[in-house]
């Protein structure tokens, strides 16, 4: 198998759109496994539409080096090439060691490295940079470097001569500056597939320009020396769960979601009954849901006019039914949404109201403790998780109760995360059920007993 990290030297220099571009013309040819680098739920969507295979995310904050290797084994296994999408640069992390880099996951995976340069303004400096690269750490192996933003034929000649000149790097792509691939990239940032209705239309445009601009031959698996050995994904069914119906909110609205959290889902022998908030007229008949992050604010309009589905939504919490809800789901669950020029009611079943603001209120990874009222998480226990919302809460009366208190991040107010009612968790962080968190279990370990009519049982 053939395993490739797509890195750069910063952000914004172009690889989100070539590694699209490339998981689309690969997927054509060859079996393809994809993963992102970090927390990240937009660019998995966007390489997961355009490979038709799932995108799951590697990340240092929530998994352990052991969890990485094994998710990237069992998502690998039968395919010929993976594709690693980094983010940021290939060096930067959180830490000054580099403990937590693009590079490290190369280190960790064994992955070859094509680096997307950005050659706006740059013609003969590409040299030294590249050597920069090289030299910082020698021991990373580069497949070949992809040019980007190159403005005209004389300027992509002048930087393949200095690269071939004074440095061992091949260049294996040369994409042309293009107007509509700028406007696309910054769609890919901010827009996920289930709110964007000319998807496909919009990879197929990426794939049509990549295909022409990069040589394709130097990703075929059949020059692969060795095959790397895999592990089968395993599925182990739980008999105490089986008989659980969990529904997830999915549509334009809300559809941020792990992929490995769903198939942990499945592992345990519960049935996933996905529902949709703008067009369902009630919940389906269900032990527990779980309301994951999205854009509501969006389709606000949509969702206040589906008023059947938010008094169905209302009276499953108000009965004590188990209910989940994230950054998306939280603001859903409030009495209104605010937007620049309007203001939507919302489900009411928290009092609290919700402000969209230009600029991120809460932004990164996060680290919360569990209060000890929390229904379904253990008192003490430190979770590592991460927020991303231009959203901020104000709440009318004060809250009783948080399941959370905020370590690292902001959550609802800096302080505090998780608003509990009856039976409801609502945050704006979103969790992910790795070793350091099963939050999952814990979960339908509650929502088994509810179903019982048992106290909460130790798991």
């Amino acid at each position: 198998m053939k395993s490739y990290l797509i890195s750069s030297t910063k952000k914004s220099s172009g690889k989100t759109i070539i590694a699209t571009g490339l998981c689309s013309v690969l997927s054509n040819i060859d079996s393809l496994a994809v993963f992102k680098k970090g927390p990240d739920y937009i660019d998995p969507l966007w390489l997961s539409q355009a490979s038709k295979a799932k995108c799951y995310n590697l990340d240092f904050f929530t998994m352990t080096n052991s969890e990485i290797r094994k998710l990237y084994k069992s998502a690998s296994h039968g395919k010929n090439i993976s594709i690693v999408e980094g983010n940021k640069g290939l060096f930067d992390g959180v830490s000054l060691n580099g403990i937590d880099s693009n590079a490290s996951l190369a280190h960790l995976l064994k992955l070859e490295v094509i680096l997307v340069l950005d050659c706006s303004g740059t013609t003969r400096g590409i040299a030294p940079l590249l050597q920069g690269y090289k030299n910082f750490d020698s021991k990373i192996k580069y497949k070949g470097i992809i040019l980007n933003n190159i403005v005209s034929e004389r300027h992509e000649s002048k930087i393949i001569n200095a690269v071939n000149e004074f440095t061992k790097f091949k260049v294996i792509g040369s994409v042309h500056k293009n107007k509509n691939l700028s406007i696309i990239e910054k769609s890919l940032g901010l827009e996920p597939v289930f709110q964007n209705t000319s998807t496909r239309k919009i990879i197929k445009n990426i794939s049509s320009i990549i295909k022409s601009s990069i040589d394709i031959k130097y990703f075929s698996h059949k020059s692969a020396d060795a095959k790397i050995k895999t592990i089968p994904k395993i599925v182990t069914k739980h008999k105490k769960y089986s008989d659980l119906k969990i529904g997830i909110a999915l549509d334009q609205a809300f559809g941020f979601y792990y992929p490995d959290d769903l198939d942990k889902f499945k592992s345990y022998g519960v049935k996933i009954i996905y529902f949709n908030t703008l067009k369902d007229k009630s919940l389906p008949k269900v032990d527990g849901i779980f309301i994951g992050g999205g854009f509501p604010e969006r389709v606000a309009d949509k969702l206040y006019k589906n008023s059947s589905m938010i008094k169905s939504i209302s009276s499953f919490i108000n009965s004590g039914m188990p209910v989940y809800a994230e950054c998306g789901g939280l603001m859903y669950l409030c009495e209104s949404i605010k937007t620049r020029t309007k203001k939507f009611k919302m489900t009411g079943i928290i009092k609290g109201n919700i402000e969209m603001f230009d600029k991120p209120i809460g932004r990164g990874y996060v680290e919360l403790m569990v209060n000890e009222k929390h229904p379904w998480m253990d008192k003490g226990d430190i979770v590592k998780c991460h927020e991303f919302h231009y959203s901020d809460i104000k709440i009318k009366n004060k809250v009783s109760f948080y399941g959370f208190k905020v370590m690292r991040g902001y959550g609802i107010n800096s302080k505090h995360d998780g608003i509990l009612y009856k039976n409801l968790v609502a945050s704006y962080s979103h969790l992910r059920d790795t070793a350091q968190s099963r939050w999952i279990e814990n979960y339908l370990n509650f929502i088994y007993c509810i179903k019982n009519n048992e106290t909460k049982a130790n798991i």
